[in-house]
């Protein structure tokens, strides 16, 4: 499954708006950033979560782990994206321990994170 433009995040304004707006979840192995977004009635993913992904130099490494990190966040939220509740943009930061730590182990983080995240009320954005 491929991302569509719809179900990525993919300006910098909108990474930013995650990051100024949104809040955080640390869960080991990556950084959770979420924001709730306003529905757009006339967008054709109303409701749709969006994802961005980001593995830095300095936390992860060279191209290879950035790349290896940014894969292993993506098919987690592939395996798990019925978990997100819907109109969400969320924003995956690599850490270090992503590399070392067992698949089963970050996916059972990422699942309990999309629990907590599902508990909480909805903040909206204030650029809304």
């Amino acid at each position: 499954m491929r991302f569509g433009a719809g179900q990525r995040l993919r300006r910098n304004d909108d990474f930013r708006a995650v990051r100024e707006q949104g809040r955080r979840m640390e869960c080991g192995a990556f950084l959770l950033t979420w924001c709730h977004r306003p529905v757009d009635p006339a967008a054709s993913s109303v409701g749709a979560s969006r994802i961005g992904v980001v593995a830095s130099r300095a936390s992860v490494g060279n191209a290879v782990h950035r790349n290896l990190a940014k894969r292993r966040l993506r098919s987690l939220y592939r395996q798990h994206h019925a978990l997100v509740p819907a109109g969400f943009d969320l924003v995956l930061t690599a850490r270090p321990a992503l590399l070392k730590m067992d698949y089963s182990e970050i996916a059972q983080r990422f699942a309990h994170a999309c629990s907590k995240l599902s508990a909480l009320p909805a903040k909206p954005r204030a650029d809304a």
